[in-house]
């Protein structure tokens, strides 16, 4: 018993040293350097986790960015991450612009005759659907006094419509011209962002899609317009999930991009029976039978009979 009790007190002893020296500072963590000593310390607070496709990203609550944390070899990388959201620039310009240099669209505008009045830029922001409007709007309050600014007037106008009026001969020159800034370019990616892509993809996110899903949904936001109509983006994801149920409700990844797919060139076909689809045949839906979900390169696809690849 002896023995055990001075086993038992040198014991206590080293233990009580250790717990000392380990809380002096310079063994304090990088975290703490500055603040309360790390045994009295609560973990630090993070605000919920953001998912952006398969990689969730944890923010401090100083607003500073966290490092991507792996979530396993066999999950994919989300569309937000850089490489991943120039491909899918890549991928909507085939379908816009006919061009994988989706950067020359800046200055591209033209009236294709499809209702909307001019398109113009690097999505398509149309004078008929209120996004070139907007874009002009947040522009122009950014830099007063720009190039197309004297044309809001006229943009309020038409907006909803397919008319010119006020805005021609001049207007399209006035585009092509300010584009040649840095400023409307970055203008444009803002704009794109907030009204398209951010919202595809945290959308797509949520429904526990990968890269291909979130794309899918990013392009159909794009094309449709992100409302509420049955013939916009949300009105197709409405129908998609009455018929399948999307990840994050335990259904199948393959099976639920299938059906909304499927949705969306019904709609497509609907608006016009002659209309060209192989956004959706020959590209995403290529994309889906291969498996591909994670959106791995090389890729190859076709859209209006032209074969892209991205090594």
């Amino acid at each position: 018993m002896k023995r055990a009790d001075c086993l038992f007190f040198v014991l206590a002893a080293v233990l009580i040293t250790a717990a000392v020296h380990l809380a002096t500072p310079e063994h304090a963590t990088a975290d703490a350097k500055g603040g309360a000593s790390p045994s009295v310390r609560p973990p630090a607070q993070a605000e919920p986790e953001r998912v952006a496709g398969d990689k969730a990203v944890v923010a401090p609550v100083t607003g500073r960015a966290a490092p991507a944390r792996s979530v396993g070899p066999a999950r994919s990388v989300g569309l937000a991450a850089p490489d991943k959201k120039e491909l899918a620039q890549q991928l909507v310009a085939s379908a816009e612009n006919s061009t994988l240099n989706w950067r020359e669209a800046y200055g591209y505008i033209e009236d294709i005759g499809d209702g909307q009045g001019y398109t113009a830029g690097v999505v398509g922001f149309c004078t008929g659907t209120h996004d070139l409007l907007a874009l002009v709007e947040r522009y122009t309050r950014a830099h007063p006094g720009n190039g197309l600014a004297r044309y809001l007037p006229a943009l309020r106008e038409v907006d909803g419509t397919d008319s010119h009026e006020g805005l021609d001969p001049n207007f399209p020159a006035a585009w092509r011209h300010e584009a040649g800034l840095a400023a409307f370019r970055e203008a444009q990616d803002s704009e794109r962002d907030r009204i398209y892509f951010d919202p595809a993809v945290r959308l797509a996110g949520r429904d526990g899609l990968g890269a291909l899903g979130q794309f899918v949904y990013y392009d159909a936001m794009v094309m449709h317009g992100p409302g509420t109509g049955g013939h916009s983006f949300h009105g197709l994801r409405e129908r998609t999930l009455r018929e399948a149920d999307p990840p994050s409700e335990g259904g199948d990844e393959k099976t639920y991009l299938g059906t909304f797919l499927d949705v969306r060139r019904a709609v497509m076909k609907s608006e016009d029976p002659g209309r060209d689809t192989t956004r959706v045949d020959t590209a995403q839906r290529r994309f889906l039978d291969a498996g591909n979900l994670g959106l791995r390169t090389p890729l190859e696809w076709k859209v209006y009979g032209e074969t892209y690849r991205v090594p």
